[in-house]
């Protein structure tokens, strides 16, 4: 482990001490030592983790390496590919847009899209000879929303190598989300293939945020990247947020080591590759600064250092759960486990966060209303409003990115020594 000096995040200034935060500076030496043990071990190749509560921070270290070929060292400003993580960024352009009154929730993306207008449901029906099963287009029974896209039932999934689902399978075939295609050329490959459900009745995890991604373009009339640094990350100073990073950064750029049981190296692009296909639903980059600050931005409410992007009520709309009671879970979810919307575990989705909505179903510490997400290449945030209280974790590891989400959940909450009020 490197002690980290302390390094500086504006608007997030140190607390005295952790105490000074209900937080045990010799409990979060816990959670130290147990990211040190992952790098001692060879389980993740080096992380970037914070811990923030009140408005201050009470944590921030680094640990191992930033680039394992070359043996250096990881640093508190290194930019990592954030995936996922790149979902909320997209949502909160949808939402700002929404509050402009250019859009609206319940509006149908065929109105925007209109491509997507011939979209249909594939029916998988399994051969009885021992053939391939067969696909069947059925109709949809209601148009695909905004809504829909936010809350991913929309019936849209990702691609999974090897699926014996033929309709997963089609969009690898069809190289759905090709770094070389744009947004445009995306939503047209994606207008010729079949919706795994019909829209509104599973939670299917997949490719809907990059649909609001073209959203956001046709509606605005910039690019996606445009509208992004425009509107959100210049406005909100998140200077390393994009959707690669400049040469000039190569040397803050975090890699990830061979992993896994052929050892390895996990498919993350560089930090500093440009792509065609601007992916509103993991395409970006970051920092663990850049990311305290959007934390601090949702947890203000909508505003950050007298910037004000949402209104708190939009913000309340989005970190609510809009999962119908109805909602069933898609077959292949199963992967997210304590992550997963399900009441079975007491968690929800918002309009682009997973939710809590209960307490004593989810194995994982938290606070109900508390929202979160993650990302594919092993960065992982959460806000608990309840506590006041907010934590990031980022590396690049693809095969240990489940379990040092429950590290570092964990790893928090049993830092927290204050009495309640």
């Amino acid at each position: 482990m490197s002690a980290t000096p302390r390094f500086h995040i504006p608007g997030l200034p140190w607390a005295d001490s952790p105490e000074s935060l209900g937080l045990g500076s010799d409990r979060l030496q816990r959670l130290s030592a147990r990211l040190q043990q992952g790098v001692d071990r060879g389980e993740i190749p080096g992380a970037v983790a914070l811990v923030a509560r009140h408005g201050q921070l009470a944590y921030l270290e680094s640990f191992g390496q930033l680039n394992p070929a070359k043996g250096t060292a990881m640093r508190p400003d290194a930019i990592f590919r954030i995936a996922s993580m790149t979902k909320p960024l997209t949502s909160l352009a949808i939402m700002m847009l929404l509050e402009q009154g250019q859009l609206a929730l319940l509006d149908p993306v065929a109105k925007y899209l209109p491509e997507l207008a011939q979209l249909r449901v594939g029916r998988v029906q399994p051969a009885t000879d021992g053939s391939a099963p067969q696909v069947v287009l059925e109709p949809l029974a209601r148009p695909i929303t905004l809504h829909d896209l936010l809350r991913h039932t929309a019936g849209i999934t990702y691609g999974v190598p090897g699926s014996p689902n033929p309709l997963k399978q089609a969009y690898i075939s069809a190289k759905l989300g090709h770094k070389n295609d744009n947004n445009a050329q995306f939503i047209t490959k994606l207008s010729q293939l079949a919706l795994l459900d019909q829209p509104g009745t599973v939670w299917e995890y997949g490719m809907s945020t990059d649909v609001l991604g073209r959203v956001v373009e046709v509606v605005s009339g910039q690019t996606l990247a445009e509208f992004m640094r425009q509107h959100i990350t210049t406005p909100l100073q998140l200077h390393d947020t994009a959707f690669h990073a400049p040469d000039s950064a190569a040397e803050r750029a975090a890699w990830p080591q061979p992993e896994g049981p052929q050892l390895q190296l996990p498919p993350v692009p560089p930090v500093t590759q440009a792509m065609a296909f601007q992916s509103g639903g993991g395409g970006m980059v970051s920092t663990i600064s850049d990311y305290a600050r959007l934390c601090l931005f949702w947890r203000n409410g909508g505003q950050l250092d007298g910037m004000r992007l949402l209104s708190r009520k939009t913000v309340a709309l989005m970190t609510a759960n809009h999962l119908p009671a109805g909602v069933r879970m898609g077959p292949d979810m199963a992967y997210f486990g304590a992550q997963l919307p399900s009441p079975d575990v007491g968690q929800g989705f918002g309009l682009g966060f997973a939710v809590r909505t209960a307490s004593g179903l989810n194995p994982l510490p938290g606070s109900v209303g508390d929202f979160s997400w993650s990302g594919i290449y092993g960065t992982f945030f959460w806000i608990d409003p309840q506590e006041d209280l907010f934590a990031i974790l980022m590396m690049q590891s693809m095969a240990q990115r489940i379990p040092y989400r429950t590290v570092m959940r964990q790893g928090v909450y049993q830092a927290l020594v204050d009495t309640p009020t």
